[in-house]
């Protein structure tokens, strides 16, 4: 016994042939080109960007400003007897201090021994 009445039928044989699927399909194609065209409209009324000569520029020293350009090295440990050790607040917070001059190439290269990089497979290049 068929149940269904002819409406619920008509539905059916619409859903099962695909058309209610195209129509689906169009009405969502329709309120993306609609959104689309909205955009463009609220892109045109916004501000013009700025041209290349109205940017801001850096100075002359090509710095930006607040930067400081300097070399750090590592501050000497200071040494006690074991009777007036020091302790982690009598220490230098950073534990660098700053240089004039930069550091010569034999103190920037890492002498120890490597392990190579992460899965190289390899035992690095200080063996």
């Amino acid at each position: 016994m068929n149940t269904l009445s002819a409406a619920e039928n008509l539905a059916a044989g619409v859903w099962q042939s695909g058309l209610a699927q195209v129509l689906g399909g169009l009405v969502v194609v329709a309120v993306l080109i609609g959104a689309f065209m909205f955009g463009i409209r609220v892109r045109n009324r916004e501000s013009a960007p700025p041209k290349t000569e109205e940017h801001p520029h850096r100075p002359d020293d090509g710095g930006l400003p607040g930067e400081t350009t300097e070399y750090r090295q590592g501050a000497e440990m200071p040494r006690t007897d074991a009777e007036h050790r020091l302790m982690p607040y009598q220490l230098n917070h950073s534990g660098t201090e700053t240089s004039p001059q930069p550091p010569d190439e034999e103190k920037r290269k890492w002498g120890g021994i490597s392990s190579g990089g992460f899965g190289s497979g390899g035992t690095g290049h200080g063996d």
